[in-house]
């Protein structure tokens, strides 16, 4: 099981940098580096490259809208370039409030253009002269939607890697499915171990069934925050406020994939209170309404023992990436936990 850990990206960047040289020296195997509407994230994983040695880097995610498939491939073959072949492309949806609100862009097809996107990036790094026929991306341009001057062409350079693993963060039944066919890996968020069979595994069969062999064995990486000691358990709640913005506000009513991930978890009446606080306008009461059980379950927060016992529970539901948050008080105190995160994990 890999050890990873997200790179916060509002504020402190070149800090958190300098930093990253010790959690890489501390086991850290992969960061990823998240683009919501702050900096791009692919300037700061170029940084991230030449200030540092062996961890791999990843995105996590690039919008799948806000720039061309072949763009995203260009840009996934230059990261892969600078750090020596170890990047991974993070891809995913987002959501309508960031790419129509921020980017302009129509939020239409998620599915259908993530299967495209990936298949054109990989016609890419493979140096095929790029021709696609798709129901939302065609390349060349036709004559009839251009200039007609549009001709195949082949990415110059020669990639590190003919096929640069692409992880799709995904929650619905159908993009999960998607996602353990095409994809290198898959990042679900809120995972609860004890819950994914019930939710996720007839979508992670169905795609399994059409996976080509050579993608190898999928791998999940789940999201926790990470606290170890006898006196810890308060720290959970420093998950209430993110869990009641993408429960309660992270779209709109009937259009929240966060709030049908909680419904679908059991927590369908929760689920609905914390969305009408929150659209309201009361964030706080609609965080005191999160169900502590989910917090706890999707946490590795807790005693030695408690948490030994939590990864094993990650292990056993399939995760192979633990993409961990350690929270303590000063950097020494985080880079322990990394260190012990890593321990048990082996």
């Amino acid at each position: 099981m890999r050890i990873g850990m997200a790179l916060k990206y509002s504020g402190g960047f070149k800090e958190s940098v300098a930093e990253l040289a010790d959690y890489e020296k501390a086991g850290l195997d992969i960061v990823f580096v998240a683009e919501a509407y702050s900096f791009d994230a692919v300037s700061q994983m170029g940084y991230i490259a030449a200030k540092t040695e062996r961890v791999q880097i990843a995105s996590g995610i690039l919008p799948i809208y806000s720039r061309t498939p072949t763009l995203l491939a260009m840009t996934a073959a230059g990261l892969d370039y600078v750090s020596d072949g170890r990047f991974t492309l993070g891809i995913g949806a987002s959501g309508p409030q960031v790419i129509e609100g921020f980017h302009g862009v129509p939020y239409t097809a998620p599915l259908a253009r993530t299967r495209e996107v990936i298949e054109i990036c990989r016609q890419v790094w493979r140096r095929e002269r790029v021709q696609y026929e798709g129901r939302h991306y065609t390349v060349p341009l036709p004559a009839g939607q251009g200039t007609g001057l549009g001709k195949p062409l082949k990415i110059i350079n020669h990639p590190v890697r003919p096929r640069i693993p692409i992880v799709v963060a995904a929650i619905g039944p159908k993009n999960v499915e998607l996602t353990a066919e095409l994809a290198e890996g898959w990042e679900p968020i809120f995972y609860v171990p004890e819950k994914a069979a019930d939710v996720w595994g007839p979508a992670l069969a169905a795609g399994k069934a059409r996976r080509d062999p050579e993608l190898g064995e999928l791998d999940v990486i789940a999201q926790a925050s990470l606290a170890i000691g006898d006196d810890v358990a308060g720290l959970l709640e420093f998950g209430r406020p993110m869990a009641a913005l993408y429960i309660g506000g992270m779209g709109a009513r009937g259009k929240n994939f966060y709030n049908d991930l909680a419904r679908r978890y059991g927590y369908e009446k929760e689920a609905e209170l914390i969305q009408d606080l929150y659209l309201a306008g009361k964030k706080d009461e609609a965080a005191a309404q999160v169900p502590a059980e989910l917090l706890e379950k999707m946490s590795l927060i807790g005693s030695e023992g408690y948490v030994r016992d939590r990864v094993q529970a990650m292990k056993e539901s399939g995760v192979t990436t633990l993409n961990v948050t350690p929270i303590a008080g000063t950097h020494e105190e985080r880079l322990r936990l990394i260190e012990k995160i890593k321990e048990f994990a082996a």
